[in-house]
């Protein structure tokens, strides 16, 4: 698409930085505008006052250029700066919220001040309701004695720097693979903790003080199904009784967990897919003379597969013909949380700053997340292995 920097110069004056901002934010959002459409130096020339002869000051070849601190001295480069920031911003979140970190958009994101937490439980009274009587007060619910404790948040993040030369010369693509490259390592690295954290090679879980392993197969709950390859809807049904056996700690009530994703491993992919999105299924019991063919009823759970899961669970230890077997079964957003300070976030360096005289950097884009995987409630997910 080619971008008329006149008309986008003329929106800038009319409208303002906000609105103008925001409106490329959204034609970025929508894709109606790529990262990959904007110039730096046609930037600079369109946006700054006077911005070709700008440009020509920061000439590295010339023996009479001068420093941006000079270049820009009494110059409104504001537009250039807002506006180059939401292109680089825009490339960075591309990257950092890529189809393949699958976990990440399974797990909830809850917002916190702390780092870390203690999350009381909301007190349980069962079936221990009594009748009120005409004029007589309503029982309250409040916070119980039971508590979960979330691990301390990590803070994470890179500088994108752009040098003059960068401007000058238009090396617009060299500028936005660094900022490419910079949301994938970030957003890498969260998936790969939370991946961690959902298969079992990373346990936090800490309910009232004591720790545990997320997955068990005997104790205060079973959550972990042995020899269950997924080879048909009675595997999936071996996973769901599971779940009938989970019970509250505190009142002994039954937990009412509703399955909605399935994850596996990248050679199960069609396998899953042919076991959850079959029209019908058939069942003979053993020593049966006749089948029964119903309606699947298992069309109700979405299925996810995961390559970086896969190599996670290798990585760990387990054998690669094993790690592929692996899948798991449940409510994600209610077993696992990332507990989130703040989400990616992008800001600018000052303009005139060191960086520019001792490195000819005229700007820097900082990009920080802080947060920690969590997981709130192991008995939401069953974990089978072949």
């Amino acid at each position: 698409m080619s971008l008329n920097y006149r008309e986008l110069k003329r929106r800038y004056d009319l409208d303002g930085v906000d609105r103008t901002v925001e409106h490329l934010s959204e034609s970025l959002r929508e894709g109606h505008l790529q990262p990959e459409d904007f110039s730096l130096r046609d930037l600079a020339e369109s946006l700054i006052p006077d911005g070709r002869h700008w440009v020509r000051m920061l000439d590295p070849r010339s023996s009479g250029h001068v420093s941006v601190m000079e270049a820009g001295e009494g110059v409104d480069v504001s537009a250039f700066l807002n506006i180059t920031g939401q292109v680089i911003y825009s490339k960075i979140l591309e990257s950092y919220n890529q189809e393949a970190f699958v976990v990440s958009k399974l797990v909830q994101h809850i917002p916190t001040r702390l780092d870390g937490e203690k999350i009381p439980g909301v007190s349980k009274i069962a079936d221990d309701i009594d009748v009120i009587e005409p004029g007589m007060p309503y029982p309250n619910l409040g916070f119980g004695e039971d508590y979960i404790e979330t691990p301390a948040t990590s803070k994470r993040g890179f500088i994108v720097p752009v040098t003059k030369e960068a401007i000058f010369f238009d090396r617009t693509n060299l500028v936005l693979s660094r900022a490419a490259e910079v949301g994938e390592v970030l957003g890498l690295n969260k998936e790969k903790r939370l991946v961690d954290l959902v298969v079992g090679q990373t346990n936090n879980y800490k309910s009232n003080g004591q720790a545990h392993n997320t997955y068990l197969t005997s104790g205060l709950w079973v959550n972990e199904l042995a020899g269950n390859e997924l080879v048909d809807w009675v595997n999936v049904d071996a996973a769901e009784q599971l779940f009938a056996e989970m019970s509250d700690p505190v009142t002994g009530e039954p937990i009412l967990v509703h399955g909605t994703t399935v994850l596996v491993m990248p050679a199960y992919r069609h396998a899953a897919h042919r076991v959850f999105n079959a029209a019908e299924i058939t069942y003979s019991g053993a020593g049966a003379s006749t089948a029964t063919t119903a309606a699947n009823p298992l069309g109700n759970y979405r299925v996810q597969e995961s390559r970086i899961a896969y190599r996670q669970i290798v990585a760990g230890g387990e054998a690669a013909a094993d790690a592929k077997k692996w899948w798991f079964l449940g409510d994600f957003r209610k077993a696992f949380a990332y507990m989130e300070n703040w989400p990616i976030t992008v800001t600018q360096a000052p303009v005139n700053s060191e960086a520019d005289f001792n490195n000819d950097i005229v700007l820097r884009f900082k990009a920080s997340e802080r947060g920690a995987a969590a997981v709130l409630n192991p008995r939401y997910v069953v974990k089978s292995t072949g």
